[in-house]
């Protein structure tokens, strides 16, 4: 469950930014999140549906000062879920099963807002020894 990943070139990525309600917090909606990771893993991972790998990203609170074009500091309390695909409709094809949509009306409950944005690799690479 825990692990490195690697993707592949050309992946599709899937950006999805979560804002949790005032009043949730992180660990309240933990166990659901990890629900739905689990349900597009196993059911529509490799051959079976397109899905390569994810990872899910909690806000720390850190903004920096040196890559941030806007003058506020703040941002709501959120987290991402970060999925690669072999392509945008495989993706579609995953949310419209009934146990993902299922998960997802209860991860629904506890936020705000959620936001899935997706991308087109255009680069990627590791950092060289010098």
């Amino acid at each position: 469950m825990f692990g490195p990943i690697t993707v592949p070139f050309g992946a599709k990525m899937l950006f999805n930014t979560v804002a949790i309600k005032p009043g949730v917090t992180f660990e309240e909606v933990e166990m659901t999140v990890g629900e739905l990771c689990a349900v597009v893993k196993v059911t529509y991972g490799g051959e079976k549906g397109g899905f390569i790998a994810g990872q899910v990203f909690k806000f720390s609170g850190f903004v920096s000062n040196e890559g941030s074009l806007s003058t506020s500091q703040t941002a709501d309390n959120h987290y991402v879920i970060v999925t690669y695909w072999r392509s945008f409709d495989a993706h579609e094809r995953s949310h419209m099963g009934d146990v993902f949509r299922k998960k997802f009306a209860k991860l629904a409950t506890m936020c705000s807002e959620t936001k899935e944005l997706g991308y087109d690799m255009l680069w990627q690479g590791a950092a060289e020894d010098q």
